[in-house]
C-alpha cells in the first residue's frame, strides 16, 4: 500500500511539472518506480501507458489549436506503432545492468536537450521525399527505443521535426501526437506478455490524468517553461548519475 501512494503522489506531482513544460513523464517514471520496488519488466509499460494519458489531453489541445503538422506527422507516427512493440518485446530479453545503462545514457542526452536545445525554424523547406524519408527515420528509431526503454521518444522527434521546418509549437503539437500512438502501441507489446499489476496500473493512470489537468491549468503559474526545463534536465543528470553510480558499483 506504500508503494501505491508514494507512487501515486509522484505521478501527479511530475505529470502536473511535466505538463507545464508540454512534455511526457515517462523518461521520469521508469526510474523513480524502479528505485521504489517496481520491477523494470512493470515499470516500463506502465510508464508507456502514463505517457499515453498525460499526453492525451496535450494533444487534444495541440489539434483544436491547428498545431498538428499531419502530413510530416503521419510518417513518423507509422514507423513508431510499427516498432515500438519490437522494442517492447526485447525488454525482458536485454541484460537488466544493460538495459539501466541504455536508460541513464538516455537521461543524459534527455537532459542536454532540456538544458540546451534551442530550437530554429529552417529557412528552406525541404523535398517531400526527404521529408518523408526523414519522418520514418527518426519515428523507427523512437518507437523502438521507447518501446524498449519505456519513454515516449518525443526527445529524439522534436528537434529532428524542428530541422524540417515546423516551428516550436508545430513540432511540439506533431511530436505529442506521435508519441501518444508510439507509447500505446508500446504498451500494448508490454501487455501481451503479461505480469502487469492492474491496480498499480489504474491508480497511476488516474493520478496522471489527474496531474496532467491541473498542471494544464497552472500554466500561467510564475515558473516560465524556461526554468521549468532548467529543473528537469539536472533532476534527469542526478537521476543519471544515481543510475551509473549503482551500475559501476
Amino acid at each position: 500500500m506504500t508503494l501505491y501512494l508514494l507512487s501515486a503522489v509522484l505521478v501527479f506531482v511530475f505529470s502536473g511539472v511535466l505538463a507545464m513544460a508540454g512534455l511526457g513523464a515517462a523518461f521520469l517514471f521508469v526510474p523513480l518506480f524502479y528505485y521504489l520496488g517496481v520491477p523494470l519488466a512493470e515499470a516500463t509499460p506502465t510508464a508507456l501507458l502514463l505517457n499515453v494519458v498525460s499526453l492525451a489531453f496535450a494533444t487534444i489541445n495541440y489539434w483544436r489549436g491547428h498545431l498538428i503538422h499531419w502530413r510530416v506527422g503521419v510518417p513518423v507516427l507509422i514507423t513508431a506503432v510499427i516498432l515500438a512493440p519490437f522494442g517492447a518485446r526485447l525488454t525482458s530479453l536485454v541484460d537488466k545492468n544493460l538495459l539501466l545503462g541504455m536508460f541513464a545514457a538516455f537521461l543524459v542526452f534527455a537532459g542536454f536537450m532540456m538544458l540546451f536545445y534551442k530550437p530554429k525554424k529552417r529557412e528552406q523547406a525541404l523535398s517531400r521525399g526527404v521529408e518523408i524519408s526523414a519522418g520514418a527515420g527518426i519515428g523507427g528509431i523512437a518507437g523502438f527505443l521507447g518501446g524498449l526503454l519505456g519513454v515516449g521518444g518525443g526527445n529524439f522527434i522534436l528537434p529532428v521535426l524542428n530541422w524540417m521546418g515546423l516551428d516550436a509549437k508545430t513540432a511540439a503539437g506533431t511530436t505529442a501526437l506521435v508519441v501518444v500512438f508510439a507509447s500505446l502501441s508500446g504498451f500494448l507489446g508490454h501487455a501481451t506478455l503479461g505480469g502487469l499489476d492492474p491496480l498499480f496500473l489504474g491508480i497511476t493512470a488516474v493520478m496522471a490524468a489527474a496531474g496532467s489537468i491541473v498542471g494544464s491549468q497552472l500554466m500561467k503559474t510564475k515558473i516560465s517553461s524556461a526554468q521549468l526545463k532548467m529543473m528537469i534536465g539536472i533532476l534527469l543528470w542526478l537521476i543519471a548519475a544515481k543510475m551509473i553510480f549503482d551500475l559501476v558499483q
